[in-house]
């Protein structure tokens, strides 16, 4: 994996740092690619039960697509009449974002500083968003004339509604941390400098937890969005039958009558 994004593993923690913080951990080619193996590793880990997603610096968590590099790459599509380019919203941020929200695990975002553009994106694909009193959100995609990518055209109207994400979309501007938190970007503000510690207190108590039911409350949420009532309960059946069968849900009903803190598995 690339010097760009580090990865690393204890117990049952994944952390995934962008390191590019000279560069406020703008996207480059091989920072996006490094990337996408991270979140894939992390997801298809089952020894993994939950991931933490961070960056290096106190500047940016990620500021997006890399424009010194994005322009060298467009006038290469215009000389070979190609429009490569784009194709990363294909290769990198969709492959990114769905093993994010899609994984079988709690995912946390420890933001510490600018999230714009596919940095936004990546934050609110993440199920819980602990953010430093000196970060900043912002869309930026229709300041360099560009529409949503990075899964924020589905993120955002559902966490702010489709009102404020027009506005948010619209009219770029920087939300600041207490208006994110207002807004429900952000989950948790904490001082910039006990960010990390907090994040990773976060993170490894979610790995430490009952990962099926985890996984199926994540996947409860997202089909409830865009599923009817009835095929919501439908859902709540099938998915409360599988933490039903878990060995945690086991653990944790012989804990809760032995008055002891249950000890889970992870299955």
């Amino acid at each position: 994996m690339a010097d760009t994004v580090l990865y690393e593993v204890s117990d049952g923690l994944a952390t995934i740092t962008l390191n590019r913080p000279e560069a406020m951990n703008a996207l480059n080619v091989e920072t996006k690619v490094a990337l996408r193996e991270a979140v894939r590793s992390a997801a298809d880990d089952a020894a993994v039960r939950a991931v933490l997603l961070t960056a290096a610096g106190d500047r940016a968590f990620c500021v997006g697509q890399d424009l010194k590099e994005h322009i060298g790459l467009l006038a290469a599509d215009r000389e070979a009449g190609s429009g490569q380019t784009m194709s990363t919203v294909r290769e990198h941020y969709n492959p990114i974002v769905r093993a994010l929200a899609g994984a079988a695990k709690p995912v946390v975002a420890a933001v510490n500083g600018v999230a714009a553009g596919a940095g936004f994106g990546f934050a609110l694909a993440a199920d819980y968003r602990i953010v430093a009193d000196t970060a900043a959100f912002n869309t930026s995609f229709a300041g360099v004339a560009l529409t949503a990518d990075s899964g924020i055209s589905w993120t955002l109207p559902r966490v702010v509604g489709p009102g404020r994400a027009a506005d948010l979309l619209l009219f770029p501007r920087s939300i600041g941390a207490q208006e994110a938190y207002e807004l429900g970007i952000a989950n948790r503000v904490v001082p910039g400098g006990e960010l990390r510690a907090e994040a990773e207190k976060v993170a490894r108590a979610l790995a430490e937890g009952p990962t099926v039911a985890y996984a199926a409350l994540k996947e409860s949420v997202a089909f409830g969005l865009t599923h009817s009532l009835e095929e919501a309960l439908e859902k709540e059946d099938e998915l409360q039958t599988r933490a039903g069968a878990s060995e945690d849900h086991a653990i944790a009903v012989q804990a809760f009558v032995s008055k002891e803190k249950p000890k889970y598995l992870g299955r």
